[in-house]
């Protein structure tokens, strides 16, 4: 188990995905709006729990493809937040690619970092606190922004967009080792 090959392997997934459909509909997603962003990670979040809770699903997207959707939104998320109205809203494809990268090298070098001092604590997490902890971070980002993204000690919007980022990788990470 080789944590860094893993989280490589998961992103490079993801980014084929965000990079095909960015060729497909250019970067469309400039017009969303942070709420609107959170809401889009709260549909696939919710999708999946109630996946988690019903056992069975009608739609043929299965889960793995939710939580890289969760990925892709939560990327899009960390773009929109360093961007201003002044950035034209069609991007050259190259410069979204290295967009992506930069934030989501952020959220690795994160993800880096805390398992270091928590040993991969994640690994013995169950898939339904990954979409719990999802859930709760969207929860926070709506709360700053009835806060007019002010917090007095709590991180910012784009450290739970990283924690979100993480938790959907260490969701799919799992998935792919149990079905080995």
């Amino acid at each position: 188990m080789n944590t860094d090959l893993q989280y490589e392997k998961i992103i490079l997934s993801s980014k084929e995905i965000f990079l095909n459909k960015a060729s497909d509909y250019g970067t469309a997603w400039r017009v969303l709006r942070t709420i609107s962003i959170v809401d889009q990670i709260f549909i696939k979040a919710q999708r999946i729990r109630t996946i988690q809770q019903k056992g069975e699903q009608k739609i043929a997207d299965g889960i793995a493809s939710e939580f890289k959707g969760i990925i892709n939104y939560a990327a899009i998320g960390l773009m929109q937040y360093s961007l201003t109205d002044d950035d034209p809203e069609e991007i050259p494809i190259e410069q979204v690619a290295r967009l992506f990268d930069a934030n989501i090298q952020a959220a690795k070098k994160l993800m880096l970092d805390k398992n270091h001092d928590y040993g991969e604590a994640w690994r013995s997490m169950s898939q339904e606190s990954f979409v719990d902890l999802i859930l709760m971070k969207l929860q926070r980002i709506r709360q700053i922004l009835v806060n007019d993204g002010k917090t007095i000690l709590s991180e910012g919007i784009d450290a739970n967009y990283l924690d979100i980022i993480n938790y959907a990788v260490f969701a799919l990470i799992l998935l792919n080792e149990n079905s080995l």
